[in-house]
């Protein structure tokens, strides 16, 4: 089969989908392979990287009319335009962007949205949000200390004692839980909240305190629960004392970082406004759901994230506390992102392409099943917001 590499051209996107040591792969398995040229440099991956592996380099026109298109985003409209009808394309597709699916579906494409596979053991080593989350957690903890004006460790030096920083973590999924463990490996104490109950032992298990809100009635212990290993809106009930907390905690904390996210869903409010005003002078928050909440300034659309103040891929100050709202932090580490992200479309793929190098799509497989976006002209699933 054909594999077509391009390079990626959303803003501040450096990554890309395949590295030399799964192009290697691809090319022992029979594959032929073609890269865009210059498509990982960014990445730290040159052209000759993938040359000296059996690839080919070529233009985009080349790359995209390839019988299976391996990308990090979903093709731009003009990018689209120049793959063929009946091509597979494999990416995260964004599946809760019902417009971008429909457009797969009129290019005639088989797509699948890696985004939307289940959480489970058999589907961990293809799992993107894992993977890449687990990069943002660890790169938001640098860049909130490379912006926070103190020490993250406590010193003791021959001109006094200076405290270790604090830091609040808010929401313990994958990129919380490696934000958590980078904090300690730099020395702060940190202190951390979720919904879901199930992940005390693993916070506490890294070194942090958990932030605990019990629950009052059965529907906020079934919402804690979650479905399919993400969390869901808690009711109003919960939320309101889980604020009162946070903004005490806030309070008291030198970084806050919230990584709070419902797919498919606004991110949730965790730092309103106010609880900004009442943090420290020289405090940092790092937003990883910057741009994913809700309409924070309806004069310009712009959203914010688990905080309001938040602004997309800027660095703002308000109150006094620097509020940083990038939204691809995986981008930031764009080698190590790319290689795990390679490795999880080559781990896909086993599933789809049969030993021979054919298409074999079993939709009895439930990875399978739940990644499939279109299928020739039409949508192959519908995901439920």
């Amino acid at each position: 089969m054909h594999i077509g590499i391009p390079a990626e051209t959303q803003t501040n996107e450096t990554r890309v989908a395949a590295t030399p040591e799964t192009v290697r792969k691809y090319v022992s398995q029979g594959h032929r392979v073609t890269v865009q040229g210059g498509a990982g440099a960014a990445a730290s991956f040159p052209d000759e990287g993938y040359t000296a592996v059996g690839a080919q380099l070529a233009d985009a026109a080349t790359t995209f009319g390839a019988d299976l298109v391996l990308k990090v985003h979903s093709p731009a409209p003009g990018e689209l335009a120049l793959m063929k009808r009946g091509a597979v394309l494999v990416g995260m597709l964004d599946p809760f962007n019902a417009e971008n699916t429909r457009r797969l579906a009129e290019a005639g494409l088989t797509a699948f949205a890696l985004e939307a596979a289940p959480r489970t053991t058999r589907a961990q080593s293809l799992d993107v949000l894992s993977s890449q989350a687990n990069i943002a957690g660890y790169k938001a903890v640098l860049v909130a200390s490379s912006l926070y004006p103190r020490f993250m460790p406590m010193l003791m030096t021959a001109a006094g004692t200076v405290k270790a920083a604090r830091v609040l973590i808010l929401g313990a999924g994958v990129a919380g839980l490696q934000a958590i463990a980078t904090a300690k490996r730099l020395g702060a104490v940190i202190e951390a909240s979720d919904v879901r109950p199930a992940v005390k032992e693993q916070i506490e298990s890294l070194g942090a305190k958990f932030l605990d809100v019990p629950f009052e009635s059965q529907e906020e212990r079934e919402a804690a629960a979650g479905v399919g290993g993400y969390a869901r809106p808690m009711p109003p009930s919960w939320l309101a004392r889980q604020s009162a907390l946070v903004h005490e905690r806030a309070k008291q904390a030198d970084i806050v970082i919230s990584t709070a996210l419902i797919p498919g869903r606004d991110a949730p409010t965790l730092l309103p406004s106010e609880t900004v005003q009442a943090m420290k002078p020289g405090s940092v928050v790092v937003d990883l759901a910057a741009g994913r909440g809700r309409v924070a300034d309806p004069a310009t659309g712009r959203r914010g994230g688990n905080c309001p103040l938040s602004e997309p891929d800027k660095v703002v100050l308000r109150h006094g506390v620097t509020i940083v709202g990038y939204t691809n932090l995986a981008s930031m580490v764009p080698a190590d992102a790319s290689a795990l992200y390679a490795r999880n479309l080559l781990d896909f793929l086993k599933l789809v392409l049969t030993k021979e190098g054919a298409l074999n799509i079993d939709t009895a497989d439930d990875i399978v099943a739940a990644t499939l976006l279109t299928r020739h002209s039409e949508v192959a699933c519908e995901v439920e917001r």
